[in-house]
């Protein structure tokens, strides 16, 4: 048996990376997948313009060492990209000392299914208006 999970999404915020104190690069961000909302019928639901409706459900993804880094140099909020992964499930104590539960992809892969942001290894913030080559 295998746990594995694909899912191709828009990068909803620009993803957040720690080191731990042993030294592992850990990198957040979330994903949103959408799909058509359907009647009891089975029928996609459309709007009074026609549209689909759709229905967004929002995953925590996790990257771990080089996957984080990259992650966290190239990807940004509104990136299409795709994951290839596992489900985790975690369970911790709050402040209030109540109990919670909370799922996370662990991505093994992110591929990038729109351009990457370029990284900027000068260091020096390039204007908005400045081209890039690719």
């Amino acid at each position: 048996m295998q746990n594995l999970v694909i899912l191709a999404g828009n990068v909803g915020a620009t993803p957040e990376a720690r080191t731990t104190q042993g030294g592992t690069r850990i990198t957040h961000f979330s994903l949103a997948t959408s799909r058509p909302k359907r009647d009891s019928d089975g029928k996609v639901i459309k709007d009074r313009d026609g549209y689909r409706v759709e229905d967004t459900e929002w995953h925590r993804i996790t990257c771990f060492n080089g996957i984080g880094k990259t992650v966290e140099e190239y990807v940004e909020k509104g990136m299409k990209v795709m994951v290839r992964g596992r489900i985790h499930y975690t369970s911790w104590t709050d402040q209030d000392d109540i109990k919670r539960y909370g799922t996370e992809i662990i991505a093994d892969e992110v591929t990038f299914l729109t351009r990457a942001k370029p990284a900027d290894r000068s260091g020096n913030d390039m204007p908005d208006d400045e081209e890039i080559p690719f």
